[in-house]
């Protein structure tokens, strides 16, 4: 006799976000979802904008969100003590499926764990196995049932080594809009209208303000050399990282205007960006602002990631393209003179900094697939069918 108290109850969708980023594809994941399966309940690990669609967090997500290599080892035995914790709840509360959003370290061996425990596993936001240690493709292959990729050339390197996938594009692409208004976002933050703007992002986790906000604070002052009048906008990610960066005198006091969010805003508002990788330089391409992508991490972090990492690039918008668009200055090459130098041009020649927004407007709607749609349906499949 079949389990009707099984086949009459809400879908049960576990996800795990462990960074900001994932918790805002993993919010517009969950309405997705829901619109598509209304009878559906939501468990795991999210931030903010996850526990406003539903989801009840079973721990803190700034818990998980450690940056680095030698970082991350410090702090082994407390995650290894909250994957344990999340199997075990996962499994109690009989989810049909667990999605990992992103955090690919965490995620994919929890998704291999509950496996193998019959659970279905989906991993949205494809790690960089393409660029450095190939060879996890064979776990990924045994640890999901379907990865959901942001870009083509991701979805063809599943294809090619048997790991069910499903390209989806970037949900960003369909949030931020085609045609930016520069002067609406000028008005929203009271930022002078013809005024030089610079958006400043030095992070979203602790370490990354640690290593990377000093030396952004003092390319600043170098900038404000030649154009004392020059406006810094700095969308602090939470009150702990707003609290960090006046700690070192980035607050209103030392002439920056610090938001608290409103990311999108800065960027919209600017001339330029200057941001530390990841999901930001996504974000600021979205925007169609140029940009400098700079990066510096502990000594031995930097040393391992030399010898690991196979990439040309770091930051998502020249993987996209594929080509030199974003200037990259990371750890040592990551001084404030340089800096300085480098966004000066973009700040002052508008010429060359509407060219750089009109290739990065092109970008932006070659990502537009209905991403957030698109896996959701992914995932319901293979809820339902397997």
């Amino acid at each position: 006799m079949a389990d009707t108290s099984q086949e009459q109850r809400p879908l049960r969708v576990y996800l795990v976000a462990g960074e900001l980023s994932g918790d805002l594809l993993g919010a517009g994941l969950m309405r997705a979802l829901r619109a598509l399966h209304p009878d559906i309940e939501f468990r795991g690990v999210g931030g903010p904008r996850m526990a406003s669609e539903g989801l009840e967090s079973q721990i803190p997500l700034e818990r998980l969100a450690i940056m680095g290599l030698v970082e991350v080892l410090r702090h082994l035995p407390a995650l290894f003590g909250f994957r344990r914790q999340l199997r075990e709840d996962a499994l109690a509360w009989q989810a049909d499926i667990m999605v990992g959003i992103d955090y690919p370290d965490f995620n994919l061996r929890l998704a291999r764990q509950l496996r193998d425990a019959g659970m279905k596993t989906v991993h949205y936001v494809s790690p960089s196995v393409w660029a450095w240690r190939q060879g996890r493709v064979k776990g990924i292959r045994a640890a999901v049932d379907r990865m959901l990729t942001f870009l083509p050339f991701e979805a063809s390197f599943y294809q090619a080594h048997q790991v069910p996938v499903t390209f989806v594009g970037h949900p960003l692409a369909e949030e931020l809009p085609l045609d930016d208004d520069r002067e609406a976002a000028r008005e929203q933050l009271a930022l002078p209208e013809a005024a030089r703007v610079l958006a400043v992002l030095p992070g979203s986790r602790r370490q990354e303000i640690a290593f990377n906000a000093p030396t952004f604070r003092d390319a600043v002052a170098l900038l404000r050399q030649r154009d004392p009048e020059l406006q810094v906008v700095i969308p602090a990610a939470n009150a702990q990282r707003r609290d960090e960066l006046a700690a070192l005198g980035i607050d209103q006091a030392g002439g920056f205007t610090v938001l608290d969010g409103e990311a999108w805003a800065a960027m919209t508002a600017a001339d330029a960006v200057l941001l530390t990788s990841g999901t930001a330089a996504l974000e600021a391409m979205l925007c169609h602002r140029p940009m400098v992508v700079a990066y510096r991490h502990g000594r031995l972090t930097h040393w391992m990631a030399q010898r690991l990492v196979k990439t040309r690039w770091i930051s998502l918008p020249n993987l996209i393209a594929q080509e030199d668009i974003v200037p990259e200055l990371i750890q040592e090459a990551a001084t404030s003179e340089a800096l300085a130098d480098t966004l000066w041009p973009m700040l002052e020649r508008q010429a060359e900094r509407r060219q750089i927004e009109e290739r990065f407007k092109a970008l932006h709607e070659a990502l537009q697939c209905g991403a957030s749609e698109r896996a959701a349906r992914a995932v319901l499949e293979v809820a339902e069918h397997g």
